[in-house]
């Protein structure tokens, strides 16, 4: 999964003030996306046209822009450069909701389903080896949470190993030294590690489904003021699903190139990416009881490691809302919205 390590800090206040104002209406909108099996899709909407038909018919213009820092993206949409970008659910959380910019999900397409793992070398090792190692690992990312969620299920605390903070880019040539026994990593370079002779994977990302979720975020003032933006990428997000899901090979294939690989390649990374093709399933995935559960205990990951802020005094600093008028984390702080209205409107067929 292409995620973080996250930001050290969160936006500095200076730099919220002097984002531009998002209530006033407007007909041109800014979308900014980087590259992982799940959001491959977004670079073929732009490609095939497919946002252009769905902004004229509402008449606005969409910019679907690649860039190459999946952080810097974060970072620029946070900062006002961008009206939406694709983010997970925890860096969400923890940049542009911690940094007082109220932000909505507006299309969960996935989740992480084995594209991200802990490896041990060694053939028949298990996840209680773990204790007393050192794991290498981006410190703070998704790959953090992973390991600690694995050590509870095996009865462990972090306390019990050692992080060594290692960058995605550096993980794969770590992993190949004598030294380093243990590592989590996201594809593609989990797939590198786990090709590594006797390893063995003894957790991943299909052991937590649906808690390592891969999103389309967009301004939550942006997108009141301007509902033709939803529906907009809504519609096209859709249709780009209904392509896939009908094997569309010349799609598959132009975003397989987009992410280095083969079309074998990228199908293989599909098969671990938990992708919703329908707006029906992906509304009942947000209106699931078990969403607001899963935020909460990113939420207290996020206060444990200082990621929500300096004024957070506890894990419910921040507050998220979800279809039903559920609400976790304080209702008076409400920065993370997950939703569903869009989704809905595609359901029904009336975008």
């Amino acid at each position: 999964m292409k995620k973080s390590p996250l930001l050290t800090l969160v936006m500095s206040l200076a730099l919220l003030v002097s984002a531009p104002s998002f209530a006033a209406a407007k007909k041109e909108f800014n979308i900014c996306w980087t590259i992982y099996a799940g959001w491959m899709p977004w670079g073929a909407i732009s490609n095939e046209k497919i946002i252009d038909k769905w902004a004229s018919k509402y008449g606005i213009k969409i910019h679907i822009t690649q860039l190459n820092d999946y952080i810097e993206s974060i970072n620029q949409y946070t900062a006002g450069q961008f009206d939406g970008c694709t983010m997970t659910n925890m860096d969400a959380l923890t940049i542009p909701a911690a940094g007082g910019v109220d932000s909505t999900a507006l299309i969960t397409g996935s989740y992480s389903d084995g594209n991200d793992g802990i490896v041990l070398k060694g053939t028949g090792k298990k996840l209680s080896d773990l204790k007393g190692m050192s794991v290498y690992l981006p410190a703070l990312s998704v790959s953090h949470y992973l390991l600690v969620r694995g050590l509870e299920t095996a009865g462990l605390q972090e306390k019990d190993v050692k992080v060594v903070n290692t960058s995605d880019a550096d993980i794969v040539s770590a992993f190949g030294t004598s030294g380093v026994k243990a590592a989590v990593a996201w594809n593609p370079q989990l797939s590198v590690i786990k090709k590594t002779p006797q390893t063995t994977e003894v957790f991943s990302s299909s052991a937590v489904p649906g808690e390592l979720i891969d999103m389309m975020v967009v301004n939550t003032d942006t997108l009141k003021e301007n509902p033709a933006l939803g529906k907009a990428l809504t519609g096209a997000w859709f249709e780009m699903m209904a392509k896939m899901q009908a094997g569309d090979t010349q799609a598959l294939s132009a975003m397989a190139a987009d992410s280095g690989t083969d079309l074998a390649g990228y199908q293989a990374q599909l098969k671990t990416t938990h992708l919703f093709p329908t707006p029906a399933e992906t509304t009942t995935f947000v209106s699931s009881p078990d969403l607001p559960k899963t935020m909460q205990r990113v939420a207290a990951f996020s206060f444990d490691k200082g990621l929500l802020g300096e004024g957070a005094q506890s894990a419910d600093f921040i507050g998220m809302q979800f279809p039903g008028n559920v609400t976790v984390g304080d209702p008076a702080n409400i920065k993370l919205r997950f939703d569903d209205s869009y989704l809905k409107m595609a359901a029904a067929g009336k975008l």
